[in-house]
Order: C-alpha cells, then structure tokens, then sequence
C-alpha cells in the first residue's frame, strides 16, 4: 500500500473544501485543532493522538510561515511550513493539514464549522479562537491536558545551549 502524505495537505479551505462536503455527506465528525508545530516533540503527538478520539475525522490548521513569525518573532519557525506539514500529514491520525496565514484561525474555522473544537489546557475558553462560531453551531470546545516538561521554545533553548 503506498501513502501520499501529499493527499493530506491543503494550501487553504478553497482546496479543502471539496474533501470536506464528501466527510461532512459521509457523516463525519470532524475535529478540529491548529497550532504553529514548529519542532514537533512527543507533547504534540499526544495531543493529536487524543484529538484524533474525539471523531472520525482530525483536521489541523497550520500556521504558515510569516503567521509563526508574527507569533513567535524573529527565527521562527525553525522548519518551513512545508517541512511541518509533512510531518503532521505524516501521523495516520491526523486527516488534513490546512496551512492558514492568520495569526489565527478563527477565520478558517468558520469555513469549517467543526464538531469539535480543541486546544490545550494553556487556554481559558473565552481565548480559543473560533470557539463562539463552534457553539453557536451546537459543537463542543474542550481543552486537553498537555504533557508537562516540554514546549518548542524549551527545547530550542536547549539546542541553544548545547557545549
């Protein structure tokens, strides 16, 4: 069996869409959760994975390149979008990968109007973006547990300050 991560990944909504109207047809549910995934460390992959039980179908939204810069500053990402989509794409339980160019993707999420709608436990739910276009569709907005100990921007500082 050959896998095309390529299948999985999506410059935007106009090119998801059609691939949406067939999950939604099918009966679907889709989640949905987005970040800039910069280094992807086991604490991503956890939370993937437990977005991935929450539906049928687990939609990333992916911060391009120039929204990680106005997120992060200056140096980020350390991968290119390219490099972080096919990474994520990569994870058999992740669906789609959707770069946005937003700082965030509110935007995107009303396209989408997902089922479900998660972050990390780092957010209060008044700050998820999208959160209020989710309920007003009957979704549900949760935030997941994180793995402690580990974040993009530790392990950067320590690859900084290697001898």
């Amino acid at each position: 069996m050959k896998f095309d991560i390529n299948q999985k990944i999506f410059a935007d909504y106009g090119a998801f869409e059609p691939t949406l109207k067939q999950w939604r047809k099918n009966g679907e549910k889709i989640v949905f959760t987005n970040g800039c995934f910069d280094i992807i460390h086991h604490g991503h992959v956890d939370s993937l994975m437990k977005s991935s039980e929450y539906g049928t179908r687990l939609i990333v939204g992916l911060n391009s390149d120039e929204s990680v810069r106005l997120l992060k500053g200056k140096g980020r990402p350390v991968l290119n979008v390219e490099a972080r989509a096919n990474m994520l794409a990569a994870f058999v339980f992740v669906d789609a990968v959707i770069i946005f160019g937003e700082e965030t993707p509110a935007r995107l999420i009303s396209q989408i109007i997902p089922d479900v709608l998660l972050k990390g436990k780092e957010y209060e739910l008044h700050e998820i973006a999208g959160h209020e276009t989710v309920l007003e569709h009957g979704g549900i907005v949760e935030t997941l547990d994180l793995v402690t100990g580990i974040s993009t921007s530790e392990l950067i500082d320590r690859i900084k300050n290697l001898d």
